[in-house]
């Protein structure tokens, strides 16, 4: 989505985010949520391994703290 690399690019990130309009991933992930009747994303985060499998998911994420904690355990799955 052109939004989304609008914002990559304003706010200095070098990751990608996913677009999903029709939540078919949010929904495989089980992580959608109801918000005044309508079915959406919920913001949350999953760290993926190297190895294709999801290392550590994030819920309920407090932004201010959120990247910190991320890159915190990126650098651990690293290490391992």
């Amino acid at each position: 989505a052109q939004s989304h690399k609008g914002f990559c690019a304003k706010e200095g990130l070098n990751f990608k985010l996913l677009a999903d309009p029709d939540a078919k991933v949010s929904t495989q992930y089980g992580s959608t949520m109801d918000y005044k009747g309508a079915m959406m994303a919920a913001r949350n985060t999953f760290l993926i391994n190297p190895e294709g499998k999801i290392a550590k998911v994030y819920t309920g994420v407090k932004p201010a703290e959120h990247s910190e904690q991320v890159l915190k355990d990126l650098a651990e799955l690293k290490k391992s």
